[in-house]
């Protein structure tokens, strides 16, 4: 093999690499006396097909992969030759008019990761905002676990059903007269007003009575995501089995053990607890962002463009979901594109920050273990079908690309969280309000003014302060790989990409597991799932 440097221009290094071709042809002569003993042809005693038989049967298909695996060995000692880093997988190109017999002529052309000097871990300053949890707090949080959990009492026969009760119903779905598959159901739970079921279904129960029946007709939706019944006219059968009314909710010991706690003080402790761990995010968040800002300001070196433009690529992205869910698209469109070099920007400063953490964490030897691999590629095989899971794990154990990828995120919050074991800290105890407003204030300190994201309809816009301190506790994670979630407020969201952070979830307000249990019971069947809830 043979090797010559064409490029070597900052990051940038270009190669052109010569296979002779006496070694391609010694390593098919390799391969040929290598299977000659397995080949079978009639005629010829097992083990005994000539040599030049084997290689007139086969000997293309074993060219072509003697080539390939000599291009990757090629590229493989070209790296450890010259001690490269590639910053991303390198770019490999064969000459054209490469035939059998002829010299195999490649370049490889890549980006290597810049040489930088390990940062000091001496001598770092963090405020962290603490938030106590108040009774107060518990007891908001309580009530709104309350109201998430209604429960319904049978009414008076006579009962006309109005908007907020309760049916149980049994109703045939019909198309043309005939019944369709998931458009039945039994004892089916429906609130009125809920909007659970496809529009017009129940509007039309309003004024039934325990007893009745009723035929039904209403149009699916040109949306619906069954496509044999996207905007299609059906009729629905429905018996009406029962109207119940919305009784109080007391938040006392028998509603704490219709939710599976043994007493309201165990209930109040795991919301008290959970409170607890969403303001401990919220703290987090604060401490990481004057890290990140603390590492930024002592270090400006030059970066792949190749990790910067796929930096940017899942941040624009991600703007244009946000866009295409705007109440105005063309008007929002118009801002993220006004504002597009401030999110390139943006991209460079997150990439800069994962490759600084990157190298401190290689100097203080934070590793993730082989266990904490396993249970990250476990987690991530549950996004996929029973049937793809094995292939998704086999496929992060064949690509070490793939795989760091899926180990940054964990490698740089321990980085993180090995710097502020070494970081000198000081609390101070704060409101919640005023910890929101502090990440608020240092997230307009470091965005681009008015960075515009695209508006969310109002229907889906969460409570002021619960909303911003959900984004706040989701602003964590792994700087250089992926774009944080951004949640509307123009200027916040630009300010949460500037944090170099991926979004993680928030913690539960509630007790998710037991709340679950007493949503709806109309959303459980899957019958009626398919054939009468919205998608």
């Amino acid at each position: 093999m043979q090797t010559k440097e064409t490029t070597n221009q900052g990051l940038k290094r270009a190669y052109a690499i010569t296979i002779p071709a006496k070694e391609i042809e010694a390593k098919v002569d390799a391969e040929v006396k290598k299977i000659a003993p397995q080949v079978r042809m009639p005629g010829f005693r097992p083990g005994k097909v000539p040599a030049n038989l084997v290689r007139k049967m086969h000997g293309e298909q074993m060219h072509a992969q003697v080539v390939n695996d000599a291009i990757r060995e090629s590229v493989d000692s070209l790296m450890k030759e010259k001690e490269l880093r590639p910053a991303m997988q390198p770019k490999v190109e064969m000459a054209e008019g490469y035939e059998q017999g002829k010299d195999a002529e490649l370049t490889v052309e890549l980006e290597v990761l810049p040489q930088i000097e390990v940062p000091s871990t001496d001598g770092i300053k963090l405020e962290r905002l603490t938030v106590p949890v108040s009774d107060e707090q518990v007891d908001e949080a309580l009530e709104r676990i309350a109201g998430q959990n209604k429960s319904y009492k049978d009414a008076a026969k006579t009962k006309k059903a109005a908007e907020g009760d309760q049916l149980i119903i049994d109703f045939v779905g019909k198309l043309d007269g005939e019944e369709f598959e998931g458009g039945k159901a039994e004892g089916a739970a429906l609130v009125l007003g809920s909007g659970t079921f496809i529009p017009g279904f129940e509007d039309q129960l309003i004024g039934v009575k325990a007893g009745d029946e009723k035929t039904i007709t209403v149009n699916f939706p040109e949306d619906y995501q069954a496509d044999h019944l996207a905007g299609k006219e059906a009729t629905f059968d429905v018996k009406v089995e029962a109207v119940k009314t919305e009784t109080e909710t007391k938040l006392d010991e028998d509603f704490a053990k219709n939710l599976g706690f043994e007493d309201l003080d165990k209930l109040r402790a795991l919301v008290r607890g959970q409170l607890e761990q969403e303001t401990a995010g919220l703290t987090r968040t604060q401490m990481k962002r004057s890290l990140l800002d603390h590492l930024a300001a002592g270090h400006d070196f030059d970066v792949p463009e190749q990790m910067v433009e796929a930096e940017f690529e899942q941040i624009w992205a991600q703007l244009e979901q946000e866009v295409a869910q705007s109440d105005d698209p063309e008007e929002s469109r118009k801002e993220i594109e006004a504002e597009k070099d401030d999110y390139r920007r943006i991209a460079v400063r997150r990439v800069r920050l994962g490759l600084l953490l990157s190298e401190i964490g290689q100097a203080n030897k934070v590793q993730v273990t082989g266990q904490e691999m396993n249970m990250l590629i476990q987690q991530a095989a549950q996004q996929y079908r029973q049937e793809d899971r094995e292939r998704f794990m086999q496929f992060i154990q064949q690509e070490p690309m793939a795989a760091a990828q899926l180990r940054a995120p964990l490698y740089e919050d321990k980085v993180v969280d090995f710097l502020f074991d070494k970081a000198e800290i000081t609390d101070r105890e704060v409101t919640r309000e005023e910890l929101e407003a502090s990440i608020e204030a240092e997230e307009g300190e470091s965005a681009p003014a008015n960075k515009p994201a695209a508006k969310k309809p109002a229907a889906k816009k969460a409570p002021a302060k619960k909303a911003a301190a959900k984004d706040a506790a989701q602003d964590e994670g792994e700087p250089a790989k992926k774009p944080a979630a951004k949640k509307a407020p123009a200027k916040k969201a630009a300010a949460k990409k500037t944090d170099d952070a991926e979004a993680k979830p928030a913690p539960n307000k509630a007790p998710a597991k037991k709340e679950a249990a007493k949503k709806e019971p109309a959303k459980k069947p899957a019958a009626k799932k398919a054939a009468t809830e919205k998608k």
